[in-house]
């Protein structure tokens, strides 16, 4: 019997210094994300390998910001949303989650035909309701590795390579989801970065070897060589949405007076619904009353 593998993000320093290097197990947390959305499985593919490359950058986050990922493409998947609080909480949406396309003619989930060229990948950083950051730059591929490895190329002006995977069961269940970046620091040599090239160009599938129980060290290994890294730290990592009950309250206050008051005398209360988590939260005639008369007294 396999052991259960937790959820994790490990980094590490490797050459000596030159490569940082981010190794990262997301099958619980895309297997949530596939149960709360529905979604069937190209989407999960394409939702899993962004909600995996939103935890890459978030940890690249500095103390509270928060990264936040678009992939806006020309296919049926329309966008897909995540963000990721850099301390190991990601949450994320896809607009269209049952789209299940035939196999590309690799053998493989068809991501790029799901995601459609032309499209743009959006990166924010975000502080509180600040934006810091924003960076944009078309998709290359759709398959998504390969898009947040231009990203980091171009808006980032940090050459990296990212490696995303999630592998699909047939009952659509997730049976492994993870992946990897690769950074480059300054003062690299070349030699270094042919023989990491050399290591990437023989490296087996990454959903395999997820998906046969290595664990995040074997896997730092098969990336830069044994005994070639120093491990800085191991994350937990998991599928949270901030957002409860309370947030929504607000929301409603929101949207005025009028609508508050059309909820009440016609729908007799109202039900909301989070995009990034699918929780869906119900709202009584009579807590809408008491909203509508907390807002009262504070005009």
């Amino acid at each position: 019997m396999k052991e259960h593998m937790t959820d994790q993000l490990l980094t590490a320093l490797a050459y000596e210094g030159q490569i940082r290097v981010l190794v990262l197990r997301a099958t619980e947390l895309v297997q949530q994300a596939q149960q709360r959305h529905d979604t069937w499985h190209t989407a999960t593919a394409a939702l899993g390998r962004t909600l995996a490359a939103t935890l890459l950058l978030g940890a690249n986050a500095k103390g509270d910001e928060r990264i936040s990922v678009e992939v806006a493409g020309s296919g049926p998947l329309g966008r897909i949303v995540c963000d990721s609080d850099g301390k190991g909480n990601v949450r994320g949406f896809v607009n269209e989650s049952h789209v299940a396309l035939e196999l590309n003619a690799q053998g493989k989930l068809d991501v790029a035909g799901a995601v459609g060229l032309p499209g743009l990948l959006t990166v924010r950083k975000l502080l509180g309701n600040k934006e810091l950051f924003a960076g944009q730059v078309p998709l290359v591929s759709g398959e998504l590795a390969e898009d947040f490895t231009y990203y980091m190329a171009v808006s980032e002006q940090t050459p990296s390579s990212v490696g995303l995977s999630v592998l699909v069961n047939a009952d659509e269940s997730v049976a492994a989801a993870g992946g990897f970046m690769l950074q480059v620091m300054p003062g690299a040599t070349e030699e270094t970065l042919t023989d990491l090239e050399q290591r990437l160009a023989g490296l087996a599938r990454f959903s395999d070897l997820l998906a046969s129980g290595k664990t995040l060290e074997e896997l730092l290994g098969f990336l830069v060589g044994e005994a070639n890294s120093e491990i800085l730290e191991v994350l937990p990592v998991q599928f949270h949405c901030p957002y409860d009950k309370k947030y929504f309250e607000q929301g409603l206050l929101s949207i005025g007076r009028e609508e508050l008051e059309a909820m009440i005398e016609e729908d007799k209360g109202a039900e909301v619904v989070c995009h990034y988590c699918n929780d869906r939260y119900h709202f009584t005639e009579q807590e809408l009353r008491d909203l509508l008369e907390s807002a009262t007294r504070t005009e």
